[in-house]
């Protein structure tokens, strides 16, 4: 006989647990598989212990930099294997704070290898072989992604990294090539960068962060050139070797020339493949794109009833946020609650290097492709105060607005803690702000957030402090 659930979701990571605790909020009997840790990719592989790696490396980079605060620091110091174990720290104590909520919210946890078998059904199969039914009304499908290898030299931990080797090296580049530059890539060249590797970062496009502004990218890339990075845009990796001691690798600039270089370590980051395989999605014909990705409609239903999907097995952005709210909505409307469709224009984009990077809606190549007539405005981190106080005057922060409605279609920051700020912007897009309103609104004094009521001050050639 099988067990019996309302929903099973297949994934515990941040869009799969938000799922079950809300449909158990909502009275439905649920159960969770997962084959590896609860919290999933993010909790335990990606988007927590990232950020605990980043925070030692700004420490670091901070005591490094003691005289610029009138302070003194001799002997500094980085201990590489401390400043791992305190990331898997973080990552296990979130894990036990997943397993609690599961708890908490009576949510049944089968984990193990979890294989739909018919509409309705699947089975788990445990580390040690033994195989459970399963069975429910309503299945989420949560199983996230991983990372894309490069053709043909597929990681192996030593030499070639994935962004999970990255995160747990067994020892620290001397001379790293990261190929990629989104937001993984460039969050680990940050990291490694100031605990004092030689970075070397390959981008295909023209420019690095390519989803982001133009003006971001630039400016982003100057100030890590700045901090000692090589940066290649418009570049291409032509040929790669691996030995036993380091990395030979063939790089195509984007005016053709072949270089070759030699690298202690590679880090690959060049995107994901959604994990689809081996779990009974093609048995039961549900619809992917060509790139493999489930297809689902606005609530997240696939083309096969009481199938859902949601988070990095879907289409993009493949963000731990949107997963999270995907699950929601999924459940809401599981329970026939009529939840509003999620906007991906409303949803927020972070990259945690140093200066951070953030952003929400439309770019400004993007609103003018889109036929808007534009309002643009930007104002520096040098003409606010707070900025200055902290020693952090590098950045900007670019609002873009409607000219005829005064609807704010895009904000895009490059800065100290403008992963923090964003959210501002987000709220008001939301709520579907114009300038006017975020005009009148009173920001306080001294905060980095100033800054962004004088970019939509200037926007409209009302700047104060400028």
């Amino acid at each position: 006989m099988a067990d019996t659930y309302d929903l099973i979701v297949l994934g515990s990571g941040p869009g799969g647990y938000v799922a079950a605790i809300r449909a158990a909020q909502l009275g439905m009997k649920t159960a969770i598989v997962e084959r590896e840790l609860l919290g999933g990719i993010c909790l335990n592989w990606g988007c927590i212990p990232t950020k605990a790696l980043l925070r030692s490396a700004e420490i670091f980079h901070y005591m490094q930099h003691a005289k610029d605060y009138g302070l003194k620091a001799d002997g500094i110091s980085a201990d590489l294997d401390a400043v791992v174990k305190r990331s898997r720290g973080v990552s296990k104590q979130l894990n036990q704070g997943v397993t609690h909520l599961m708890k908490k919210n009576k949510i049944a946890v089968h984990m193990g290898t979890g294989k739909l078998t018919a509409p309705g059904k699947l089975t788990v199969t445990d580390k040690d072989g033994k195989t459970t039914a399963l069975e429910a009304k309503n299945i989420i499908v949560a199983t996230g992604a991983r990372a894309r290898d490069l053709p043909g030299t597929p990681a192996d931990g030593k030499r070639v990294w994935t962004y999970r080797h990255a995160m747990v090296p067994t020892e620290m580049p001397t001379k790293l090539l990261v190929i990629g530059s989104g937001a993984i890539g460039i969050e680990f060249a940050s990291f490694y960068n100031d605990m004092g590797a030689d970075v070397t970062v390959v981008e295909m496009v023209d420019r690095i962060v390519p989803v982001e502004d133009a003006d971001v990218s630039a400016f982003l890339e100057k100030s890590l050139t700045k901090q000692g990075m090589t940066i290649m845009t418009g570049a291409s990796l032509s040929e790669i070797k691996v030995g036993a001691t380091g990395v030979t690798a063939k790089l195509k600039d984007k005016a053709g020339k072949e270089t070759a270089g030699e690298f202690s370590h590679v880090i690959v980051a060049i995107g994901i493949v959604p994990n689809t395989a081996d779990i009974g999605l093609k048995e039961l014909g549900v619809e992917m794109d060509d790139r493999g990705f489930l297809k689902t409609d606005p609530m997240c239903r696939t083309n096969v009833p009481g199938l859902w999907a949601i988070g990095d097995i879907t289409a993009p952005p493949w963000l731990a946020h949107k997963a999270s709210h995907e699950g929601v909505i999924a459940v809401e409307a599981i329970a026939g609650n009529h939840p509003h469709a999620m906007d991906p224009k409303n949803i927020p984009g972070c990259t945690y290097c140093h200066p951070q990077v953030a952003s929400v809606g439309l770019t400004e190549a993007k609103a003018k492709e889109a036929g808007y007539e534009l309002k643009v405005g930007s104002f520096p981190f040098i003409g606010n105060g707070k900025a200055i106080a902290l020693g952090e005057a590098e950045g900007f922060i670019k609002t873009i607005f409607d000219a005829k409605t005064g609807e704010l279609l895009g904000a895009h920051m490059v800065g100290a803690e403008v992963t923090e700020l964003i959210q501002g912007y987000t709220v008001g897009k939301t709520l579907e702000t114009t300038e006017a309103e975020l005009m009148e609104t009173v920001f306080p004094h001294p905060t980095l957030s100033e800054m962004m009521h004088e970019s939509v001050l200037a926007a409209y050639g009302k700047a104060l402090h400028i």
